[in-house]
C-alpha cells in the first residue's frame, strides 16, 4: 500500500542480535507489559509454527503485503538469496495498480519465481486473505501505521516476518508490536526489521570497535537526516479522503509518523545500537517552514531534538526536508579518547588524526540486500533471528522525538511508552471508504501541531 520508498533518497545486516536496554526498570516494564498485552488476540495462537524447522534447500514461499517501491524491492532482494528457491505465492495491496506494477517488476527480475496466476488480493483488508495463504515468510511494507495490525496478524498465522521500519507510528502501536513479538518468540518465528545498517559490514565492524573502547567512554552523539524531501501525489477528483491520504501516506502522521519517524529512525537506531541503551527523555523544537499547503498534510519539515540517555550521554538529532539547505545523512559519536564518523566507518583521536578506517566491502545492493541474504540463510540453517524488540524501541525513540517537537515540552521514555494517545483505530479502517482519523477544514488544510498547546502524551 505504498507507492515509493522515501528511504531511497540519500541514505541509506551475518545476523545481529537485539541490543539490550541497560535500564532494569524499563526492561522489566517492557517485558511485563508485553506479556500482559499478549493476553489478547495474539496469545490465543501459541502453537509452534511449521516454519520453525530448518528449510535447507526447500522452496521458501513468500507473501508480499504492500506492493509499492520498497515492498517490490524487498521481494526481489529476498528472491536473490541463495541456498534454495524463494517463490512468490501471494500479493496484497490497497490498490490493484500497485500489485500490477510490483508483479511486472518482480517478473522482470525473477521470471521463474512468480507465476502469472499468483494470488492477488486488493483492499485495505486484503492482508487477511494473504495470511490465509501457504506463504512461509511475509514481507510487510505498507505505510507504517498499519504495521502493528499486520505484524500481529502474521504472527497469529504462524508466518516468519520481514517488516519495514518504522514498526508503528504511535505508542499503542509500539506496545502492540512488542506484545506480538513476544508471541513470535514463543512460536519460533523469525522477525526481521528493515533497519539494514545492522547488516552492513562497515557498520558492524565500526560498532564493534566502539564497543571495544577505541574512543573511551561515550559523551555525546550526533545524528542527521537532512535532505530535500520526497514525492507528492496530487489529489484526484474521484478519490475518497482515505484513498487520498493512503496514496499520500508520507504526509499524514497516522500513516507515516512524520519524517523523524519514517526516515530519521535509521540514524537514531544507530546511536541506540552504539550506546546499547535507549534515551530516558527528549526535548526539542521543529515546525513547517516550507510545508505550508494542503498537499503536505500535517507533518513538520524540520526537527531538532536533544535526547538524554541514562548514563548522561546526549544525542543531538537533526532532520530536515527543505530544498537548497545543507544535506547530511550520518551519525557521529564522541568519547573521552576520540571520536567516530560511524556512517563513514572512521575513528579519529582527540587531535583529529585518523587512527582507524574500515576496508569492508558491501555486497551489491548494500544493507538492503544483505539483510535478506542473512534472513534466508538463517531460516535454511534453522536459526530464528528476532529484531522485533530493538525495531520497536528505536521506533519509540523516534516517536518520542516527534512528541517533543510537537508539544514543546520534555517527554520521558516511560510516559511516551505508556501514552494512550492513538493516531487511528487501525482495526476499523477496513476500506478506502472508511472515515480517516484526520480531515481537512473548509480550506483544505489539515490540523497542525502547535508547541505549547498540543497534547502529546
Amino acid at each position: 500500500m505504498t507507492s515509493q520508498n522515501p528511504s531511497q533518497v540519500p541514505m541509506d545486516h551475518a545476523t545481529s542480535h537485539p541490543v539490550q536496554d541497560r535500564s532494569a526498570s524499563r526492561r522489566s516494564f517492557l517485558k511485563n507489559s508485553g506479556m500482559l498485552l499478549a493476553g489478547g488476540a495474539v496469545a490465543s495462537q501459541l502453537s509452534v509454527a511449521r516454519g520453525a524447522h530448518a528449510y535447507g534447500s526447500d522452496t521458501i514461499k513468500l507473501g508480499l503485503v504492500g506492493c509499492g517501491g520498497r515492498g517490490t524491492g524487498a521481494a526481489i532482494q529476498a528472491m536473490n538469496s541463495s541456498g534454495g528457491e524463494v517463490k512468490m505465492v501471494a500479493m496484497a495491496d490497497a490498490f490493484e495498480d500497485r500489485i500490477t506494477g510490483a508483479f511486472r517488476a518482480i517478473k522482470g527480475e525473477h521470471p521463474n519465481k512468480i507465476a502469472d496466476d499468483v494470488g492477488r488480493f486488493t483492499g485495505l483488508d486484503s492482508y487477511k486473505e494473504l495470511m490465509n495463504s501457504d506463504a512461509d515468510v511475509v514481507i510487510l511494507a505498507t505505510p507504517p501505521g498499519f504495521r502493528p495490525l499486520h505484524f500481529e496478524a502474521a504472527v497469529n498465522a504462524g508466518k516468519h516476518v520481514f517488516m519495514e521500519k518504522p514498526v508503528a507510528t504511535d505508542s499503542p502501536g509500539v506496545r502492540r508490536v512488542l506484545a506480538a513479538n513476544e508471541v513470535a518468540k514463543q512460536k519460533g518465528l523469525a522477525v526481521q526489521v528493515g533497519l539494514q545498517r545492522h547488516h552492513e559490514f562497515r557498520y558492524k565492524e565500526t560498532v564493534q570497535r566502539l564497543h571495544d573502547g577505541f574512543i573511551g567512554d561515550f559523551i555525546m552523539a550526533r545524528a542527521y537526516w537532512n535532505g530535500a524531501g520526497v514525492w507528492i501525489n496530487p489529489r484526484q477528483p474521484q478519490q475518497s479522503e482515505t484513498e487520498y491520504q493512503v496514496r499520500n501516506w508520507y504526509y499524514f502522521n497516522w500513516l507515516c509518523g512524520d519524517h523523524i519517524v519514517e526516515q530519521h529512525i535509521h540514524n537514531l537506531d544507530v546511536i541506540n545500537w552504539v550506546l546499547q541503551d535507549y534515551p530516558v527523555k527528549a526535548q526539542g523544537q521543529g515546525g513547517r517552514q516550507v510545508r505550508t499547503g494542503p498537499d503536505t498534510g500535517e507533518i513538520f519539515d524540520h526537527h531538532m531534538v536533544e535526547y538524554t540517555y541514562g548514563n548522561g550521554a546526549t544525542m543531538l538529532s537533526q532532520c530536515r526536508h527543505i530544498k537548497g539547505c545543507w544535506s547530511e545523512v550520518a551519525e557521529f559519536i564522541h568519547g573521552t579518547k576520540g571520536w567516530c564518523d560511524i556512517s563513514g566507518a572512521k575513528i579519529y583521536d582527540l587531535n583529529g588524526k585518523l587512527v582507524w578506517q574500515s576496508d569492508a566491502k558491501e555486497v551489491n545492493g548494500g544493507g538492503w540486500q544483505q539483510e535478506h541474504y542473512d534472513l534466508f540463510a538463517d531460516l535454511r540453517a534453522g536459526r530464528i533471528p528476532n529484531e522485533g524488540e530493538y525495531g520497536a524501541k528505536s521506533t519509540l525513540t523516534a516517536i518520542m522525538g516527534r512528541l517533543a517537537t510537537y508539544g514543546g515540552k520534555i517527554v520521558k521514555w516511560d510516559d511516551c511508552l505508556n501514552s494512550e494517545i492513538a493516531l487511528a483505530d487501525f482495526d476499523n479502517i477496513t476500506s478506502l471508504q472508511s472515515p480517516p482519523p484526520v480531515v481537512p477544514d473548509a480550506m483544505g488544510n489539515y490540523p497542525i501541531a502547535v508547541p505549547g498547546e498540543t497534547k502529546v502524551v
